[in-house]
């Protein structure tokens, strides 16, 4: 437990007091948001710094190590002492700093060209592709069950290949999900502290009943999680509206990778879907549009994703940003009464 809080902690401060100083770097630069014309109740965030992301990446990465540092031991007084970092966290922390690479180039190549456009699909994919093989290729090092999961195995089992095409599909259907939810100020961070809440409780949870999940490196992924809730945290005391720096995508690729990283290895492959329910229905809404277009030539929605309807509708952006934390919310608490209620209906039949 001290080790969650321990990663929550730095993590939290190094991000809420490192992140002031990269605001005035990136007004120094002119690295500032693009916006799109036609969401014109935006067009005064235009030129907000961006790349906040960078702090995030930094500030789990300190969270996490220093977690695993001992500096005093009763007994002995002051002490040095690392603890063994589990190959599952260091796998999520490899996902979530690829991802945050990928992101990272696609916002310096906006800003070197001046406009909205950054690396190409292919590139992206490319980068993307790397980063899940390596991930399928630690995860099978680490013995990680390649069998399908909910809150535990499905008894459906993909085999190396078939989980290797479930972690490239899940890590790129994260990504792109979170980042399609950063378009308001703070959806996207606040959204993302409750997510990575729940696993914090899932990895403790599971490490503490270790015969019942057999997921090894439990604790390690839920001090993982603690090291992204505390940034999630700190990064939305300056991103809440009006919003003083944006996340961008290396920031937002960053989160959503680590989000697929902890379900895959916590094998809660499934239960990411409730979780992450927000960021289902954005993804949902602007499929649904583009299909409807291609199709039919009309759109569902005034423009998607679905929180820029709203923002169209009249809400204001701050309703449209709590209602949607709510949403968030119910999404998580109904994931995790969905996994402590396996717990409670099965655990007698299988602890001795």
């Amino acid at each position: 437990m001290i080790s969650l809080l321990t990663a929550g902690a730095v993590s939290f401060a190094v991000t809420l007091f490192l992140t002031p100083y990269l605001i005035r770097v990136l007004r120094a630069r002119n690295i500032g948001q693009f916006i799109q014309e036609e969401v014109e109740g935006h067009l005064h965030k235009r030129g907000t710094p961006t790349m906040g992301g960078i702090v995030i990446l930094l500030a789990v990465t300190a969270g996490y190590f220093f977690a695993h540092m001992r500096f005093w031991v009763l007994g002995k007084g002051f002490t040095f002492e690392l603890r063994e970092i589990s190959l599952q966290g260091l796998l999520v922390l490899f996902a979530f700093l690829g991802m945050g690479l990928i992101g990272f180039l696609d916002d310096y190549t906006k800003y070197a060209r001046k406009q909205n456009l950054g690396l190409s699909k292919r590139w992206k994919f490319i980068g993307q592709l790397v980063i899940a093989g390596v991930f399928a290729w630690g995860a099978a090092a680490a013995d990680t069950s390649t069998e399908l999961a909910f809150t535990r195995g499905l008894g459906i089992d993909l085999g190396p290949i078939g989980y290797a095409f479930l972690v490239l599909l899940m890590l790129t259907g994260a990504a792109n999900a979170v980042n399609l939810a950063d378009g308001l100020d703070g959806l996207a961070a606040g959204s993302a502290a409750l997510v990575f809440g729940a696993f914090m409780i899932l990895g403790f949870w599971q490490f503490r009943n270790i015969t019942f999940y057999e997921v090894e490196g439990a604790l390690g992924l839920g001090i993982m999680a603690a090291a992204l809730l505390g940034s999630a945290l700190g990064f939305l005391w300056w991103n809440a509206a009006p919003a003083k720096i944006f996340m961008g995508d290396v920031g937002s690729q960053a989160l959503g990778g680590a989000m697929a990283g902890l379900a895959l290895l916590t094998n809660t492959h499934l239960l990411l879907i409730v979780i992450g329910g927000l960021y289902v229905m954005i993804t949902v809404s602007v499929i649904l549009q583009v299909a409807s277009f291609k199709m039919f030539g009309k759109r569902i929605f005034r423009m998607a994703p679905i929180h820029h309807h709203f923002e169209l509708v009249g809400w204001p952006e701050t309703t449209i940003i709590v209602r949607f934390w709510i949403l968030a919310g119910l999404g998580v608490g109904l994931g995790l009464g969905i996994f402590y209620g396996d717990f409670v209906a099965n655990a007698g039949a299988i602890l001795p």
